[in-house]
């Protein structure tokens, strides 16, 4: 299978340290027992999730809870590694518009008891507890259950959807549908999603033997174990609960942002187009959780705004208009405009090919300097100064990177949804990975990274040609008229581990019967 690499670069240890100082920005959590110094109309408490576990939570009750009346409820559960405190602001804002919320530290994190299971059944039996506390101990509405997270809570709110037909609506905010999709698409580890995600929770909480076995066989690349790795993330995959949450019709509304570097948004697409009840898809500029940090600090934020008039409509019968506006919104990286569309196959109507013609070969285990960016920094960048990872497509060294470009274009080409690479490959080695990058190129050669995605194979015979389909992750962004789109592919790149064998040479060719191309995708005018 060829050697890993696995080493953790210092990216990605500051990509740890920024997620554990967002955590302690935001306060260690208090201790979870009611005392009078709580701050008014907020309670906190100890709940028993399953089998008895403490989980350390609060609670915010709307005005007016003492005169017998009962209120919609909503369950906050944690994002990973976060303290119960992390909804504290929006909490407030839902109790002023007459909700009664309970938010609580998911198990094995910060002072709740227990192991961390990422996602796995005691989690989702915890959500259902904390449901039957609020309806034994506040005001809630058993008629009016509804349950949102960030992350780690937008998976769990998911999961408990498919198991407890209590829940009527759902707001799932940079969460997952398909773990396995999200952190090992095109069989590649996301190595800085993956440690960042290990060494967050080894750090502020307690992983499960399950889990630090797991995360072990993941980094080493231990194939012995990959079907195993796939079901453990299987039955913490919404996506494969697809039925129940059908059937049992909770509304559910997704928000991802485009640039997110722990669950890229085209699981969450292709999730939404299976949805079948009351649903809408929110994307926007950003990376993981930041399209929703300012509204964790209270402040104006279009994603909570909406969830806000999601819950309203859905458990309190607001016609606040939501149900009749466009389910898919997009907010474009280029314009910072939203767009409606119908549904998700109705993004990109269109689509250009950009034919890769001719034969290249590039060398493995060298990086080119063509890079998806740093997790957590570099599309936060692009999201607040419009500055994406860049690259000199000139300058490109060709022994380690194949590139192709298009004709310059006379108009913009607004780019939406999922560009699809197709090509052959003749490998050296019986294993190998590569890396496909589409960038805007402009006139002095400078690209600016579009989209890009991971692929790695094994098991291959050595000079004998294979086909490779690659869907690029979901993007929308605008190529202004005058610039170009160029595909480049290496084999190396920080974001992942790669699977290149020392002295691995990759041939990209286009076959006459089967031609090499890139299709991108394009908004209709």
């Amino acid at each position: 299978m060829g050697e890993p690499r696995t080493v953790l670069r210092t990216t990605t240890t500051g990509a740890v340290s920024a997620a554990l100082l967002a955590g302690t920005a935001l306060g260690l959590a208090p201790a979870a027992t009611a005392t009078a110094a709580d701050p008014p109309g907020i309670r906190f408490v100890d709940i028993a999730g399953d089998g008895g576990t403490v989980l350390k939570a609060n609670v915010v009750t709307p005005a007016g809870a003492e005169d017998g009346r009962r209120f919609p409820v909503i369950v906050l559960p944690t994002s990973w590694s976060m303290p119960q405190i992390e909804y504290l602001a929006q909490a407030r804002k839902l109790a002023d518009a007459g909700y009664v919320v309970v938010s609580y530290n998911s198990r094995g994190f910060w002072q709740s008891g227990g192991y961390i299971e990422v996602a796995g059944p005691p989690d989702v039996a915890d959500a259902s507890k904390v449901i039957d506390w609020a309806l034994a101990h506040t005001p809630a509405d058993p008629q009016r259950v509804g349950m949102a997270g960030v992350s780690y809570g937008a998976g769990i709110s998911l999961l408990a959807a498919a198991h407890d037909k209590r829940i009527k609506a759902v707001v799932a905010m940079s969460g997952w549908a398909d773990l396995i999709d999200s952190i090992y698409s095109g069989r590649t580890q996301h190595l800085q999603a993956a440690a960042m995600l290990g060494g967050t929770g080894l750090l502020t909480g307690r992983p499960s033997p399950e889990l630090q076995q797991t995360l072990a066989d993941f980094l080493a690349s231990n194939l012995d174990k990959e079907q195993e790795m796939i079901a453990w993330g299987a039955k913490r995959s919404p996506a494969f609960k697809l039925e129940q949450i059908n059937a049992n019709g909770a509304a559910v509304m997704l928000g991802n942002a485009w640039g997110d570097t722990i669950f890229p948004p085209n699981q969450y697409a292709s999730f939404y187009e299976k949805l079948t009840g009351p649903k809408r898809l929110e994307l926007r500029p950003g990376d993981h959780a930041t399209a929703e940090a300012t509204g964790l600090l209270g402040l104006p934020n279009d994603t909570w705004t909406n969830a806000h008039r999601w819950f309203d409509h859905h458990l309190k019968g607001v016609d606040n208009g939501i149900d009749r506006e466009q389910p898919v919104q997009l907010k474009s990286r280029s314009t910072g405009g939203y767009e409606g569309y119908p549904d998700w196959k109705s993004v990109g109507a269109t689509e250009r090919k950009i034919a890769l013609a001719g034969s290249q070969q590039v060398y493995a285990n060298v990086d080119s300097g063509a890079n998806g960016g740093i997790i957590m920094l570099s599309n936060a960048l692009d999201q607040f100064l419009k500055l994406p990872p860049m690259a000199s497509i000139p300058l490109l060294p060709r022994s380690f990177a194949a590139v192709w470009q298009s004709e310059r274009y006379d108009t913009a080409q607004r780019v939406r949804g999922t560009a699809k690479l197709h090509t052959t490959v003749t490998a050296t080695k019986p294993s190998g990975t590569l890396v496909a990058y589409l960038y805007d190129v402009g006139p002095l050669g400078v690209g600016k990274l579009v989209s890009t995605a991971p692929y790695t194979f094994h098991d291959k015979t050595p000079g004998e040609p294979f086909t490779v389909d690659l869907e690029l992750f979901s993007t929308a962004y605008d190529v202004p008229a005058g610039h170009r789109l160029a595909l480049v592919v290496d084999t190396v790149d920080p974001l992942y581990i790669e699977h290149n064998p020392t002295g691995a040479r990759l041939t990209f060719s286009s076959p006459p019967a089967d031609p090499s191309y890139v299709s991108v995708p394009l908004r209709e005018e």
